[in-house]
């Protein structure tokens, strides 16, 4: 069996005009769909502290050469200069829990819907 390799790739936001929510239309809009063409790319998790202003993304790849994720990103455009940080890890090893959770399509804050009348989202 080959290795596998995490990649982490952190913005701040601090100095673009993007914010957490417009990077959540990118993903339901295009990048979610996008991602999923990738070859050699497991997974591929987007996260946020819009608080705090950080966007990233944890990669999961197959093998030492990876798919090219600029070939489908638009984050750079999005946010107007590259990750502030960016990093590749070689795999230890995995633990696969059990989760009520069948499948990730769908699965984040992007694709919530949370009304005027509920902002928070708490009746959900």
């Amino acid at each position: 069996m080959s290795s596998v390799y995490i990649q982490i790739v952190i913005w701040n936001l601090e100095k673009s005009d993007a914010t957490v929510e417009s990077l959540r239309e990118y993903l339901r809009d295009y990048a979610v769909d996008a991602f999923s063409t990738l070859k050699g790319m497991r997974m591929k998790t987007w996260f946020a502290d819009a608080e705090r202003g950080y966007w990233g993304a944890v990669y999961l790849w197959d093998g030492a050469k990876v798919g090219n994720p600029l070939s489908v990103s638009r984050a750079i455009e999005l946010i107007g200069y590259p990750p502030t940080s960016t990093s590749v890890f070689a795999v230890e090893a995995i633990a696969e829990g059990v989760s009520a959770i069948e499948s990730f399509a769908g699965v984040g804050r992007a694709f919530e819907e949370v009304s005027a009348a509920d902002p928070a989202g708490e009746s959900a």
